[in-house]
């Protein structure tokens, strides 16, 4: 069985990690979608597509999870919900269901006909992209425990963090 995993990984984070290992453990193979690839250096979308599958292809491999039983695909948005499915299948290999925690992806998933599942979340307001971005944007260095060691030298290598603080727009601290 083959399923996809689809997100935005703006950053790939802990609990991301915690989804794929469930969905592993169900015997699944997976397909990772990179939701809405062309936005990059944006407060909500600060790292590029071709960025983010840098940094989940190094998540798994610091998790040392089965890449032979997982493909990354970036998939750009076109804004057209009714028509969302049908540009997502013709981007991705055959596959038996999907899993999303976004409400609005996992009705349009439904309505297109596509099988979802759900996997638990691990302590979502912590294990969150957007208060990790917070994190980074604040100058806190909390942001590093959660995510694989190796996406924390890769976000510093690029820079990528110094990117989120010059984009700006912060939230009120969780």
């Amino acid at each position: 069985m083959r399923s996809l995993f689809i997100g935005r990984f703006q950053p790939i984070h802990k609990g991301h990690i915690h989804t794929i290992k469930q969905i592993l453990a169900k015997d699944e193979d997976i397909i990772i979608i990179v939701g809405s690839s062309q936005y990059s250096h944006t407060p909500d979308n600060p790292f590029t597509g071709g960025e983010r599958v840098m940094l989940i292809r190094q998540a798994l491999l610091d998790e040392k999870l089965p890449l032979e039983r997982i493909t990354i695909i970036p998939l750009s948005d076109i804004n057209i919900h009714p028509l969302w499915v049908s540009h997502l299948r013709s981007f991705s290999p055959y596959f038996d269901k999907a899993y999303s925690h976004n409400p609005l992806v996992k009705r349009l998933l439904e309505e297109g006909g596509i099988k979802t599942d759900s996997t638990k979340l691990l302590e979502r307001s912590t294990y969150s992209s957007s208060h990790i971005r917070d994190l980074m944007r604040w100058g806190n260095d909390e942001w590093e425990s959660l995510v694989p060691k190796g996406v924390v030298k890769l976000i510093k290598k690029h820079k990528l963090d110094e990117r989120v603080r010059d984009i700006g727009e912060t939230r009120t601290k969780r």
